[in-house]
């Protein structure tokens, strides 16, 4: 038998493998690759941006707990102009797809941000962070409301045509909605799941470990209820999922795409191990060959 075919269609999004990084794990690609051969992943997710810079939240936010990572970091970043004056040229240059991951305080910032990525060199595909307050509406998440998501993906639709994906929120009683809602609206794929709000108090000090108080839960902990939502996801919308959540070895990578993921992405894993998304890679490939499958999709189980 032909050695196995990696390489997937992520929502119109070409990938010679079906491997990426989570964004806010992997920065935007230059600060690993002394690290890994970044030439070897199907794409890099950069760290999220909006409009303008952004400071991020005070310290101490983040910490490690049981099963994963807490982190309040507040989404830093250099903002749309930074990422494409320095990330972007640098991946282009190496010729890896860039996902660039996007948030915004309004519905209009979102666009904005996905209309000024778009004529950039190097930006592949953009990805929508909606679990961001809505000032506009008294600061609810984007992704906790089908109707206010559902603006947020027409909007961005409108601002580009680079395949669009947008980051679940796992908070909600049930993904369905979501997902069908980011689905009518135009989204090329999903990516679930994004951290579940979390928090650790400091019993000596009587107080929340974190000066945000709240943060997002990474890491194995979060794993089996990623999988589920894929699964959920997989089984009501048609366009592609793109899974994450607590991926460590292959064998977690390949448990998204049983449930019917058509690529993953390793997070919090990048922080104890650079390598763990190659190691992802190879891990893939030598299970489809052991099983006799020929295209990634195959892995997928039947339903």
């Amino acid at each position: 038998m032909p050695d196995p075919d990696l390489s997937v269609n992520l929502g119109g999004l070409r990938m010679k493998n079906p491997v990426t990084v989570a964004s806010g794990t992997f920065g935007f690609g230059r600060e690993y690759a002394e690290w890994i051969d970044l030439t070897k992943l199907g794409a890099v997710t950069c760290k999220g941006v909006r409009l303008d810079p952004c400071p991020g939240n005070p310290q101490p936010r983040v910490t490690e707990v049981r099963g994963g990572v807490l982190n309040a970091i507040g989404l830093q970043g250099p903002g749309v102009e930074g990422l494409a004056r320095e990330g972007l040229p640098f991946l282009h240059r190496l010729g890896v797809p860039a996902i660039c991951n996007v948030w915004g305080r309004s519905v209009g910032e979102y666009a904005e941000v996905a209309r000024r990525l778009s004529v950039e060199p190097g930006c592949s595909a953009i990805e929508l962070n909606v679990s961001c307050p809505n000032v506009h509406e008294g600061g609810a998440a984007f992704g906790t409301d089908p109707r206010t998501l559902a603006a947020v993906v027409r909007a961005a639709r409108a601002a580009t045509r680079l395949p669009l994906f947008v980051k679940l929120a796992p908070n909600v009683p049930d993904v369905v909605p979501f997902a069908r809602a980011a689905e009518a609206e135009g989204a090329d794929a999903l990516s679930i799941s994004n951290t579940i709000p979390a928090m650790l108090i400091d019993i000596e000090r009587r107080r929340p470990f974190l000066a945000n108080v709240q943060g997002g839960l990474s890491g194995p902990a979060l794993h089996p209820v990623a999988v589920r939502l894929v699964w959920q996801a997989a089984a009501a919308v048609k366009i592609p999922i793109l899974g994450m959540g607590g991926i460590v070895e292959p064998e977690d990578a390949i448990e998204f795409l049983c449930a019917g993921a058509t690529a993953v992405a390793v997070g919090t894993a990048n922080f104890a191990d650079p390598a763990t998304p190659l190691r992802v890679i190879d891990g893939i490939r030598d299970y489809m060959a052991r099983h006799n499958l020929a295209r990634v999709s195959d892995i997928t189980i039947p339903r």
